[in-house]
């Protein structure tokens, strides 16, 4: 016998029975009326035990909605964050910008945010775009969260879109000419596709209209949080909405697998976060307001992968004490894998005469005479280059090292004490230009110049 407890029923309290007071001698009236109460008050409480009593030997109790993750999991309070974004001192440096015509970017300090206006001047656009693809995890939940205002008004020749996107693939929150849709982009046929969508009438969730569940109505003159939960295996659900007082709403759910199409929805999950404004072909004046997003990995993570390594073979000489290193070795994702998830893991340096140096990882530095290669056979996603032979633009050091004088070689790790260092992850502008990591290297002491070999590590999550 199983105890449990249904919906189907409402318990009430059983206060206890005030029994009659005995009389002084035996009296076989006061025993009858002692025994209706108590038989009164046991058949109320084997009511309730009625309610409380399965016959079955096992009860099956589910949770669902969105209570659980893209892949039916429970949600719980240590989520795995992959990405995180938002602009307290400047606009966060994590996202390429791009602007045309009248369109303007500008950092809000007392409201820790961006605007992204185009004016009534003329036709204009601004997109900002992570550099970073946020790596799928093939069988986790991918939940993207997403803070922005809105303009809120009806011209056809205003664009608007927040979502987990870029040209060719993702899902995203539109408001175009007053409409709001929930828009799936697609290029697994060879050409990118917005063909999918929902506008908000035509929501299979909550349509945000006063009408449903929730019982809200989307107003976007207010800031709002979009979320998304992607289960993509390239035929999973996704699920679109917004939270409200703490509440997440399922607006739309696009549902593949064993309804849809002939092939993966889109071509993958491993996308940038976008916020984007756009006028067409007559000038309005509206201000997209881009405030916070985060990409977080439900249901774990397994930070494991194998090492590739871009290394130099021939010795590096005159070394010396210039204030720009001198580029040992560097590396940039290819052309054609400009979405891969790259990062470095460890630089190492060996030098072949004894002296004191100082070895860097060094971002996006500018370089001068560099010709690059793939690193086949190490990694195809990935190009090296070692006949760079200086710094003409110092980047920015991510890392260091130290090589003392008595001999021997040095490295630095760049990953994180908890797993991948997601921030030194080589990201991909707007205009497709990939970051590059070099290893440099210099003397910090003595009249002698230094030479060696070295190499960078790397993991690529997308190998």
């Amino acid at each position: 016998m199983t105890f449990i407890v249904t919906s189907q029923y409402e318990l009430n309290r059983v206060a206890a029975p005030r029994l009659p007071d005995a009389p002084v001698e035996y009296q076989r009236q006061y025993h009858d009326q002692f025994a209706n109460v108590l038989r009164l008050y046991f058949n109320r409480l084997d009511n309730i035990l009625g309610q409380l009593t399965a016959a079955m030997e096992t009860i099956p109790i589910s949770i669902n909605g969105t209570n659980v993750d893209a892949f039916g999991r429970l949600r719980v309070s240590q989520p795995y964050t992959l990405f995180d974004s938002q602009s307290r001192y400047a606009a966060d440096n994590q996202f390429s910008t791009s602007t045309s015509g009248t369109g303007t970017s500008t950092f809000n300090t007392n409201q820790s945010s961006v605007s992204m206006a185009v004016t009534g001047g003329g036709v204009g656009s601004v997109v900002r775009q992570s550099f970073r693809n946020m790596l799928y995890q093939p069988g986790k939940g991918l939940l993207v969260l997403a803070t922005f205002q809105m303009d809120n008004g009806t011209s056809a020749n205003l664009n608007q879109s927040v979502g987990y996107f870029n040209t060719q693939n993702g899902v995203f929150f539109r408001r175009t000419g007053g409409v709001n849709a929930f828009v799936m982009r697609s290029n697994t046929s060879g050409t990118p596709t917005d063909a999918r969508f929902a506008n908000q009438a035509n929501w299979n969730g909550d349509k945000l209209d006063g009408t449903g569940a929730s019982g809200y109505t989307l107003d976007l003159s207010h800031p709002q949080i979009l979320w998304m939960d992607f289960e993509w295996l390239g035929v999973g659900s996704v699920r679109c909405g917004f939270i409200i007082n703490g509440q997440y709403v399922v607006c739309h759910t696009f549902d593949t697998a064993n309804v849809y199409g002939t092939t993966v929805y889109i071509t993958t999950a491993i996308l940038p976060v976008r916020y984007e404004i756009t006028t067409t072909t007559a000038a309005v004046a509206a201000t997209l307001t881009q405030i916070c997003s985060s990409v977080v990995s439900e249901g774990g993570f397994e930070a494991t992968s194998i090492e590739h390594v871009a290394r130099r073979t021939t010795v590096l000489g005159t070394i010396n004490t210039a204030a720009n290193f001198l580029p040992v070795v560097s590396i940039r994702l290819a052309s054609t894998a400009l979405g891969a998830v790259v990062l470095p893991s460890r630089i190492q340096f060996q030098p072949t005469t004894l002296q004191n140096y100082e070895i860097a990882l060094i971002k996006n530095p500018v370089l001068t005479g560099a010709t690059w290669a793939a690193t086949v056979p190490s990694d195809s996603n990935v190009e090296f280059d070692v006949a760079a032979t200086a710094i003409a633009t110092a980047g920015t050091i991510v890392q260091t090292g130290y090589i003392a004088s008595s001999g021997g070689g040095g490295q630095a790790d760049t990953t994180a004490p908890t797993g991948f260092n997601w921030d030194q992850q080589l990201g991909v502008s707007l205009t497709n230009v990939s970051d590059i990591y070099t290893l440099g290297v210099r003397t910090i002491s003595g009249a002698t110049t230094g030479d060696g070999v070295g190499s960078i590590s790397f993991y690529d999550l997308t190998q």
